[in-house]
């Protein structure tokens, strides 16, 4: 028996979720068994427990995009009992039973073996909203966006990627803008490497086709209105990145910034990235993610406070990343 969170679909359409205590042969089939030690609680996975947004694609479910544990059960040859894995994505909490349990069951394709000098709790502490970080900026990168074109924007910055991507940002040696909806969290973000901070007011409202040219690049997780403003204002040949839709998945923007500036908007995909471009931002993460900054970036909590932090992190009042112990 293991502990799980776990929604199911009501009679009415809407659906239920509760802490509960599920037999493991009920899993689904698959080639690699984890004895799960932490998962993480993410935005998508907040939207999926509250039912604000059509996440579950079958029920019942376990949601939880993130895992990291000890092999159990292996039929695959690259994993073997005791060994040490993590899972970001591949449809986990959606159409697959996820991490948000104290045991999982997968395809041996979305694992991967925890990188060295990680612990899984800092696995998880990085997790998809990590990884997603680091493919903005490995994307950004790779389209000419170095440190000294400019400014680079971060929307969302007091989340999971957006403080993430700041702190890499910043240790890159890029001048990077924080966008916030949360006026106490300056001091946050300024520790982890924000050189200004700034209210998400400025980009949240309906702009004009073309702003005043500021930004070199930007890392975006809010989308809608806030996404078109930061395209508005990104400098001739500038790159945008967009991860995340917190404010909406509405794009209200005209073509003007791409054929009158060059501009490029890039989406960021992290659920079903090819292994290669996994491995090389997990890669990168080992070795420029500083561990000493968990205390700050990450809180750890027990599965059973999962259902209600989701409440809390719809609600814009979670700052950071939310790592559980499926375990405590």
């Amino acid at each position: 028996m293991f502990e799980a969170i776990y929604i199911d679909q009501c009679g009415d359409g809407h659906s239920s979720v509760e802490l509960t205590e599920l037999n493991e042969l009920a899993l689904p089939d698959g080639e690699v068994s984890v004895a799960v030690e932490y998962s993480t609680l993410n935005y998508k996975d907040a939207l999926a427990i509250t039912g604000k947004g059509q996440v579950v694609r079958a029920f019942p479910m376990i949601p939880g995009i993130d895992l990291a544990g000890i092999v159990t059960k292996s039929r695959d040859v690259r994993f073997a009992i005791g060994d040490r894995v993590f899972v970001n994505g591949w449809g986990m909490g959606e159409r697959f039973w996820g991490g948000l349990a104290q045991c999982a069951r997968g395809k041996g394709d979305w694992f991967l073996p925890l990188p060295r000098n990680l612990s899984s709790c800092d696995a998880m502490g990085l997790g998809t909203a990590g990884y997603t970080a680091m493919l903005c900026v490995q994307t950004l990168e790779a389209h000419g966006v170095t440190p000294d074109k400019g400014e680079v924007l971060v929307t969302g910055a007091s989340g999971g990627v957006g403080s993430i991507a700041l702190n890499i940002l910043a240790n890159r040696g890029y001048r990077v803008v924080a966008s916030t909806g949360h006026s106490d969290n300056s001091n946050y973000l300024l520790g982890l490497g924000a050189s200004e901070v700034i209210d998400r007011k400025e980009h949240s409202q309906p702009g004009r086709p073309l702003g005043k040219e500021r930004w070199a690049g930007a890392v975006d997780v809010v989308g809608s209105q806030t996404l078109a403003n930061v395209c508005a204002s990104t400098k001739y040949g500038g790159v945008v990145t967009a991860c995340g839709l917190t404010q909406g998945m509405d794009l209200p923007l005209t073509v003007a910034p791409f054929i009158l500036r060059g501009v490029s908007l890039i989406g960021i995909d992290s659920v079903y990235c090819p292994i290669e471009k996994r491995r090389a931002a997990w890669a990168a993460l080992e070795h420029e993610w500083d561990v000493a900054l968990r205390h700050l970036v990450t809180r750890c909590i027990p599965l059973s406070e999962v259902i209600d932090q989701a409440s809390a992190m719809i609600n814009g009042k979670v700052k950071g990343r939310l790592v559980v112990d499926v375990n405590a």
